[in-house]
């Protein structure tokens, strides 16, 4: 999760979040470059008299500057597409989970499972117990296997909310009257929170997201201790 004065993005637990941070930086070091070249370039306005009338009319200039902005929207669009087919494509998942918002919190159904489902309710502050994080606990953590294809459908039963997982590169709508689905697969084991990242009403800030990602071996104890 983040920590205070955090600039960047959360570290990267899935396949999809570490090529966005690769695309970011990659796009970043673009428009680093843009901006370097075009203050040196206003510098130079500023602190010469000089000028070059020849260039200033030269059809080379105006054929350079043209083309070259095209390349570089080119090297930012085509990582770009390549991300967004990825992020929209469901390779046979290995469990299947449907996600429900509310007014304010979630409900959780494992459809694989016959009578597998739990609300999850934000723990209050008054009622954390010690190292927990405020506003961001929850009761009923949504416990996932790791290094597996998972699938979510996400809707909603009352107005617009948005489950979204940022270490894991997750931020889907749940609109009602509409299923919407994602993929998601952890590398390796840990706690990951989000947030409702719509705003949804006067609790907004108070429907948090607990993933729970283990080996498989524990995720079957707990689905079996759960039933």
């Amino acid at each position: 999760m983040a920590y205070p004065m955090q600039l960047g993005f959360q570290d990267a637990a899935s396949p999809i979040m570490e090529e966005l941070l690769h695309f970011h930086d990659h796009t970043l070091m673009i428009v680093f470059l843009i901006s370097s070249l075009v203050l040196y370039i206003i510098s130079l306005m500023l602190t010469t008299k000089l000028t070059h009338t020849s260039t200033m009319d030269a059809q080379e200039v105006e054929t350079v500057w043209t083309i070259l902005p095209a390349i570089i929207l080119i090297m930012i669009a085509l990582p770009s597409l390549r991300i967004l087919y990825m992020m929209d494509e469901i390779n046979n998942p290995s469990l299947t989970v449907k996600t429900m918002g509310h007014q304010w919190y979630w409900s959780y159904e494992y459809t694989d499972y016959e009578d597998l489902s739990f609300d999850s309710y934000m723990i209050p502050t008054s009622e954390l117990k010690p190292g927990e994080l405020r506003l961001l606990e929850v009761d009923n953590r949504v416990v996932l296997p790791m290094e597996m294809t998972i699938r979510m459908l996400i809707s909603s039963e009352d107005v617009l909310h948005s489950w979204a997982v940022p270490s894991l590169g997750l931020k889907t709508d749940a609109i009602p009257g509409r299923l919407n689905q994602t993929t998601l697969m952890s590398t390796r084991p840990g706690l990951f929170y989000g947030q409702c990242s719509e705003i949804c009403g006067s609790n907004h800030s108070f429907m948090p997201i607990v993933l729970e990602l283990v080996p498989l071996k524990y995720f079957e104890k707990w689905s079996a201790s759960m039933l």
